[in-house]
């Protein structure tokens, strides 16, 4: 017959996995800083030597990394969808911006959509209240609250939509954008004719996922990144022909 013997777990082993799934979850993110170790003990119920057994297990894997004088952090690397030499050839190519773009409208499409399907009312009530939050920013012409809670808005729908893979999928890329690879987020939200739009297609994201519509979800998501699309295509052509026109004033005035 194919059973084994019931064995108790370490103490250890229970912290380990307990680690494990808030990470996988989504609830303790990369760069995070865990509580004191006496704290930690605490609060999960363990002696310190238990505790310290299942930390070095932990990083033994790669989960979290201890430095000096300051903690112990879930693991950065945790953000790393590329190696840095592939995310630097991303940032010196212009034509990776729009496949990007073109990524997040599929997948955040997708991720919408099983948002208004699967999310809690307290996902929804998050998401409710970062776009509150925006538009308090908005008000104060804050375009650097504006952009970290634009990908805090956006990230808290792909949560809502409760797959662990798209979220550290999506959250490694939001990783990429906040440090300028693709394009500076907050360029977008320091444009006076840009703004209001933004904020209008942020609105009509929140409405349609309030409303439970699934197909209105995505459609609002896909016509958002549609307006950054566009807006990207113009600026970058702007900024070509600024460069030309630099050009040929400095040729005329060396004649």
């Amino acid at each position: 017959m194919p059973f084994e013997k019931v064995r108790s777990e370490k103490l250890s082993g229970a912290v380990v996995r307990q680690i494990e799934l808030l990470i996988l979850r989504g609830i303790l993110r990369p760069g995070e800083r865990l509580p004191s170790e006496r704290d930690l003990a605490e609060k999960l119920g363990v002696s310190r030597p238990s505790l310290r057994e299942a930390i070095a297990e932990l990083q033994d894997r790669g989960l979290i990394s201890a430095r000096a004088n300051a903690g112990i952090f879930v693991s950065d690397s945790l953000n790393a969808a590329f190696p840095e030499a592939l995310a630097r050839l991303f940032a010196s190519h212009p034509e990776a911006v729009f496949d990007y773009i073109a990524f997040r409208r599929d997948l955040e499409g997708l991720t919408a959509e099983r948002a208004a399907r699967h999310g809690t009312d307290t996902d929804l009530q998050l998401i409710d209240t970062l776009l509150t939050k925006m538009e308090a920013a908005h008000i104060r012409r804050d375009p650097a609250t504006e952009a970290e809670l634009d990908a805090a808005f956006h990230l808290a729908i792909v949560e809502a939509g409760h797959n662990v893979v798209m979220l550290h999928i999506m959250r490694s890329m939001s990783a990429l954008l906040r440090q300028g690879v693709f394009f500076n987020r907050q360029m977008m939200f320091r444009q006076r004719t840009t703004r209001t739009t933004l904020l209008e297609q942020h609105r009509a994201i929140n409405a349609a996922l309030q409303a439970r519509n699934p197909a209105g979800a995505r459609a609002a998501v896909e016509a958002h990144l549609n307006f950054v699309e566009a807006t990207l295509a113009a600026q970058h052509l702007a900024e070509r022909n600024e460069a030309i026109a630099r050009q040929r004033l400095e040729h005329e005035q060396a004649r």
